[in-house]
């Protein structure tokens, strides 16, 4: 199993800067299923940049209802169901995320859902699909009704705690965790109503007790002030190996030892597509043809054979 991050940036103004990506995170090779996690602004983008094929996911999954969680969510389900022409994945997301919730959401049309399995995921229950189990974690955050989620794959779990402030409690639907991965918008001590401070991670790691922890989702505030230190800080005070979270950072996870692993930094695989040189870009125009042509992704397009 790999994890990619796609973005460590979150909240409004980090997406809207683009300081860090916002694209969210991939989970492959998960009992053969990809699945990728709230696709944010860019999310399609960065799949391509960093080496990946939004055409072989088998799910996406999206917490709640603000942009900088779905705002790609349409797209790659186009890609999920080949432009919409085969059912395919599923589609997993808070009750505002799909059907709407006061004035949150919905965030994906129910033409988008229609070639789909959708899973409405709610604190505390437990929905079961392809080789894994997903439960729904609570969360308090601007939207009411959004969901983190505690994903088990034969006894193995990855927690995400999604957007949400610290809380009694929060630690009870994140227990067990081998990876727990948690937004974390601020450093130190700073935090605002419905997101965690470094404080709180130290909090919630000290009581979970997962064998890695990773945070992302980072503000600003975070950024400036150099989230590489507080891991170290927080990886210091809880004894638990903790990882902030970049831009293209990917590791392989090892069931049966998770503590084990090495941090890959992706490289641009698709410098070519954003170089100016004409060289560089009649090869990928090429090359993009030849990908369609694959995938069978003609469009208006129709091969005539000359005699």
């Amino acid at each position: 199993m790999k994890i990619t991050f796609l973005g460590s940036g979150g909240g409004r103004f980090s997406s809207i800067s683009q300081r860090r990506m916002t694209g969210g995170f991939r989970i492959d090779n998960l009992g053969g299923k990809n699945y990728h996690i709230d696709p944010g602004p860019g999310a399609l983008v960065r799949t391509y940049q960093f080496g990946f094929d939004p055409r072989n996911l088998s799910g996406i999954f999206v917490s709640h209802a603000h942009t900088d969680h779905y705002n790609d969510a349409e797209i790659l389900i186009e890609a999920m169901t080949k432009g919409m022409t085969k059912n395919n994945g599923t589609i997993l997301g808070s009750v505002s995320v799909l059907d709407g919730y006061k004035k949150w959401g919905p965030c994906i049309s129910k033409y988008h859902q229609s070639k789909s399995r959708t899973v409405i995921l709610e604190p505390g229950e437990t929905n079961e699909f392809d080789s894994i189990k997903v439960k729904g974690t609570k969360t308090q955050h601007g939207d009411p009704v959004g969901s983190g989620f505690q994903i088990d794959y034969n006894g193995f779990k990855i927690s995400y705690t999604s957007d949400t402030g610290y809380f009694d409690g929060l630690a009870k639907d994140h227990e067990g965790a081998d990876i727990l991965i948690a937004s974390v918008l601020r450093p130190g001590e700073k935090s605002i109503p419905g997101h965690m401070c470094s404080r709180n991670f130290i909090d919630l790691i000290e009581e979970v007790k997962p064998k890695v922890a990773v945070m992302t989702h980072l503000g600003l505030k975070m950024i400036s002030n150099n989230p590489v230190v507080e891991a170290k800080k927080i990886s210091k005070k809880t004894g638990v190996k903790t990882i902030a979270a970049f831009d293209g950072l990917s590791f392989n996870i090892n069931y049966n030892n998770p503590r084990k692993f090495r941090l890959i930094s992706l490289k641009d695989v698709e410098s070519s597509m954003h170089s100016t040189s004409h060289s560089l870009f009649n090869s990928g125009r090429r090359n993009s043809y030849q990908t369609s042509f694959r995938n069978k992704e003609f469009d208006e397009l129709s091969i005539v054979k000359r005699n």
